[in-house]
């Protein structure tokens, strides 16, 4: 069945997190052309444009290094411009050249959008989609936009009763009032983690510690963001769990980020040599079902779809476990820890990847049902 369907890989961004999706999507097109599915990548560039990917430059890139920063302007700015627009069948979509519709290169049966960050995260690009009426893989509009901002995100952890981390929230305009940004954080001990609202991949991201500069942790995080966090730091492990599905989610295997010099930073990430990952995380049974009971409520909290990853805070002194955030649209890089923690459990990347696709289709299948009986 897969050989009948065309899937569209969207990638790539305006955000910071542009060359995290180069290579998330690189692994992505791996996986779904050893399941046998037709692919068609379009780079989105720097500037938002969309840009198809010769097929072959990108059969010639998907095996090359993830860490290989050529990969990032091949992918995304060779190739004609082109838009998407509705097909002519329901649930498919359009890609052709820009300005010239009839120039059509081909017709998509789902769209992967492999987007981190602003613009592919949090709902904009979902929105897209939705108004495309193309089934696409991941979370919706909402659940997307909660998950991106960390403000209403936290705001929806709360009231199902999950642990977060206490944690204060200002705007620039405020920040910018104010005679001592101290004030703005009164109440939390340090170390903090200053972070922007909307960012990902720990861009922005700044530790301030006792001594340490707040003020230019802030105008860091107002570098990606008008909203700013500051969270009181935890002096315990990093777990994290994939959760996968749709009305009947499942949690994968825990793992650890065990990081020398504090904390796992953009560039440790997706980039780094060392691999600081422990899978599956050496836990009591007790904490491992506690943080994959946690991951499927903060999952269903969020109004999730496909899949996340749920980041944990755990401290070993007081036995507490805090979601520290969700990601909708995790790392697929070789680096990445949500293929790593299926694969734990036997389920494999391209299985995890074939799985998304009929989720985004099965979505859409009862989203329009919805719709036609709501028209009746």
């Amino acid at each position: 069945m897969s050989a009948s369907i065309r899937i569209g890989i969207l990638f790539g961004g305006p955000s910071a997190e542009h060359e995290v999706s180069c290579a998330s999507a690189l692994g992505v097109a791996r996986a779904l052309a050893g399941g046998g599915y037709r692919t068609v990548a379009i780079g989105v560039t720097r500037s938002g444009g969309f840009r198809l990917v010769p097929d072959a430059v990108l059969a010639e890139l998907r095996d090359r290094p993830a860490a290989d920063r050529a990969i990032d302007d091949r992918l995304t700015v060779t190739g004609p411009a082109v838009e998407l627009r509705a097909g002519p069948r329901p649930g498919t979509v359009l890609v052709s050249t820009r300005n010239a519709p009839g120039a059509v290169h081909a017709e998509l049966d789902v769209v992967f959008p492999v987007l981190h960050g602003p613009f592919g995260e949090d709902g904009v690009v979902q929105g897209l989609l939705e108004s495309l009426d193309v089934p696409y893989v991941g979370c919706g509009i909402l659940a997307s936009a909660v998950g991106m901002n960390k403000v209403a995100m936290k705001r929806a952890l709360l009231a199902d009763g999950i642990p977060i981390t206490p944690h204060v929230t200002f705007d620039a305009h405020t920040y910018r009032q104010a005679d001592d940004p101290a004030k703005l954080v009164v109440g939390l001990r340090r170390p903090l983690f200053v972070k922007p609202a909307s960012m990902g991949s720990s861009i922005g991201i700044s530790r301030v510690g006792e001594g340490d500069d707040l003020a230019a942790a802030v105008e860091e995080a107002l570098r990606h963001d008008q909203l700013v966090v500051a969270e009181q730091g935890v002096a315990g492990r990093e777990l994290e769990c994939a959760v996968l599905g749709g009305w009947r989610p499942e949690a994968s295997a825990v793992g650890e980020v065990r990081v020398a010099g504090g904390w796992f930073d953009y560039r440790q990430k997706y980039f780094g040599d060392a691999d600081p990952m422990v899978v599956p995380a050496v836990l009591p049974d007790e904490v491992t079902e506690r943080v994959r009971e946690l991951s499927l409520r903060a999952f269903a909290a969020i109004g999730g779809w496909g899949l996340a990853r749920v980041d944990f805070l755990y401290d070993e002194t007081t036995g507490e476990l805090y979601v520290n955030e969700l990601n909708t649209m995790p790392g697929f890089t070789a680096h990445s820890m949500y293929p790593k923690v299926w694969a734990a459990v036997g389920v494999g990347y391209r299985e995890v990847v074939d799985r998304l696709v009929e989720l985004a289709r099965t979505r859409h299948a009862e989203c329009a049902a919805t719709a036609a009986r709501s028209a009746r």
